[in-house]
């Protein structure tokens, strides 16, 4: 059935449908150019066989999935992965909805603070990462020199070389590049609740603890879900930050499955082309799983609620 549409004097007619798909096309290629073709082709190597410089050999099957599920290195990939997301994730948001309270009220040069929280996010993650590795170097980053200036330590610590700290030191820029995106969705979120229902708890004698629990973070559930949401997926396939700075570490200790499709590739013994491919589709499917769990969680606590 054509969608209706209103003509003069009130009538209602209809859309032709080759008139709504001529206004839904640019929005079409766009998504069968960068969303499904990629994908079909991802498939596609994922199913072949490549030479080590890149050449189809002829097709693969399943082999390359098995190939994946049987590394020796995927279970500590997989736990490296859930601690960089649920940690990056979990700090950014605390600390996001923190500073976007802060950043809501009235106080003098709010404007160019503003301004200043955004520069990390619009900076290049390249040029953050590589900064952040000058900042952590051993002999002459500014962070070891605060530290020892400061009597926190007594030796320089070797933040992305050491294994106990390459985790932290890469959560750390994590959140330093996520928190700007994640405080303006929250500051959005909090100039949309309306101040004559925060005033109506206070006439009431809602204690501020009372008006947050029970006002504020309910009216803010929808700025939550999307930060959490978009959070996830920008921090399960940030690239940028683990490479850079975990390039100098070998073996697979420090990477996520984002690093270690590339490495799969490019990097390792094996340089094979189609277990790489393989290794994305099991990206692609497990971040669609985890925010279609958080969603059904979502509308799960939403019903539970009524």
């Amino acid at each position: 059935m054509a969608p209706a549409r209103k003509l003069r004097g009130g009538r209602v007619g209809s859309v032709h449908p080759l008139v709504a798909l001529l206004w839904l096309a640019p929005a079409l290629l766009l998504i069968l150019g960068v969303v499904l073709y990629p994908a079909i082709k991802l498939f596609d190597a994922s199913r072949s066989e490549f030479s080590i410089t890149g050449l189809r050999r002829g097709d693969a099957g399943w082999e390359n999935y098995a190939k994946v599920l049987d590394h020796p290195s995927l279970g500590t990939v997989l736990v490296n992965t859930l601690i960089w997301v649920v940690a990056v994730v979990a700090v950014t948001i605390v600390l996001g909805l923190a500073l976007a309270q802060f950043l809501v009220k009235q106080f003098p040069g709010r404007r160019y603070v503003r301004w200043a929280v955004i520069v990390p996010w619009a900076a290049s993650l390249i040029i953050t990462s590589q900064l952040f590795v000058l900042l952590y170097d051993y002999n002459y980053g500014i962070v070891n020199h605060l530290l020892l200036g400061a009597g926190v330590i007594d030796a320089p610590i070797d933040f992305l070389g050491d294994d106990s700290w390459t985790m932290f030191s890469m959560v750390v820029v994590g959140v330093f590049v996520s928190l700007p995106f994640t405080i303006f969705v929250f500051i959005a979120g909090l100039n949309a609740i309306p101040d004559d229902v925060l005033e109506a708890a206070t006439v009431d004698g809602a204690r501020p603890r009372q008006r947050y629990r029970s006002i504020v973070l309910p009216l803010l559930r929808p700025a939550l879900m999307i930060a959490t949401v978009l959070n996830v997926i920008y921090v399960f396939n940030s690239f940028p930050i683990i490479y850079t700075l975990n390039d100098r570490n070998p073996g697979y200790l420090h990477d996520t499955t984002i690093t270690f499709m590339y490495k799969l590739a490019f990097k390792s013994q094996e340089k094979d082309v189609g277990m790489s491919a393989a290794a994305g589709i099991f990206n692609v499917l497990l971040i669609l799983a985890v925010v279609l769990i958080y969603l059904k969680i979502i509308n799960w606590r939403e019903e539970t609620s009524r």
